[in-house]
């Protein structure tokens, strides 16, 4: 009996060991998962609000708090974002409304978490200087370049339908921005559909004309703040924190306008007058998706899906959550 006695009893020690064990390497794993916690965010463009919060450190100020890093990749147009998501490698990010559609085409797993604009005013088909093109039927038969699967895809879609036109009346030309803008200077497309900052740049540094622009179409396209599902079922209270912040940027954005056009032109060495018009004529707002935002977005895709855009029908209001957005503007 003794023997067995002291031979249960070792075992009860052994497994009573490795369980501290197990207990104290949990808690040291924890505690460096903590530790180690990295928001990664996404910003495209030079002007908006999670570029000027980037440039001031607004994010990592806010996080540094809870002990949490910020990492930024910046991407030249909104479907880069989804592919980086797909790959686990962002967690947050803001685009316009057509990337949501084709990224939940993809069934990649996100979560459209704001509105930050309306959409109304931000793109726009950009013409050269002396381009013999004067009406959206002109169009047809035209090289046109655009980013497939950004909101100005969508807008060119949405302008092709208003003359009657379809994709098969024009060449696209898929390009980002950083190649459409020398293309249309050399001709080698003969229109250009792209938001902002680069319609308003490219009127203002080579005389190129506005063919028509979404204020001429009165469309509601929103556009959204995004987030990886997981991040946010494991951090929800980051994800509000991410929110805050964000707000806290728009709100001086907005109220300081003068000041935040002079700070962008002298970081990005372009004319002020290019940022002030640029800002005058953006939508910067942080709310919930409304049900009128909801209508919009859903409209967009059953067009999209009509004219060929993407592949499938859609309920867009799965990818679509409030409570984050609603709980971060609390006592605002």
């Amino acid at each position: 009996m003794k023997k067995k006695f002291w031979s249960i009893s070792s075992l009860l020690m052994i497994v009573l060991s490795v369980f501290l064990s197990a207990c104290s390497s949990n808690s040291v794993n924890s505690d460096s998962a903590e530790k180690e916690v990295v928001v990664r965010i996404g910003v495209q463009g030079k002007t908006g609000v999670l570029p000027y919060a980037r440039e001031h450190q607004y994010f990592e100020k806010a996080f540094e708090k809870v002990g949490v890093k910020v990492e930024w990749s910046e991407f030249a147009s909104g479907p880069p974002h989804f592919e980086a998501l797909s790959a686990g490698r962002l967690d947050f990010g803001a685009t316009g409304g057509t990337p949501l559609i084709a990224g939940q085409a993809a069934n990649i797993d996100f979560k459209a978490i704001a509105v930050t604009s309306d959409g109304k005013t931000g793109n726009a088909i950009v013409i050269p200087k002396d381009s013999a093109i004067k009406e959206i039927g002109d169009l047809k038969g035209k090289k046109i370049g655009v980013a497939k699967g950004s909101s100005a895809y969508n807008f060119l879609y949405f302008v092709l339908d208003r003359a009657a036109l379809t994709d098969k009346d024009i060449d696209i030309i898929q390009l980002q921005p950083d190649e459409a803008r020398p293309a249309l200077d050399n001709g080698s497309i003969d229109a250009w559909s792209t938001w902002e900052p680069y319609v308003t740049t490219a009127v203002f540094q080579t005389g190129a004309n506005i063919l028509v622009s979404g204020a001429d179409l009165n469309i509601l396209t929103p556009s959204f703040l995004i987030a990886g599902t997981n991040f946010t079922q494991e951090h929800p209270d980051l994800t509000v924190l991410f929110l805050k912040t964000y707000e806290e940027a728009r709100q001086y954005f907005i109220n300081h306008t003068e000041e935040v056009a002079q700070d962008i032109a002298s970081t990005q060495k372009v004319d002020v007058e290019i940022i002030k018009t640029v800002l005058e004529k953006t939508d910067n707002r942080l709310s919930p998706t409304t049900p009128e935002f909801a209508k919009a977005h859903q409209e967009q895709a059953d067009f999209l899906y009509s004219v060929g855009g993407v592949a499938k029908e859609m309920d867009t209001s799965k990818v679509i959550t409030n409570e984050f957005v609603e709980e971060a503007l609390k006592g605002e």
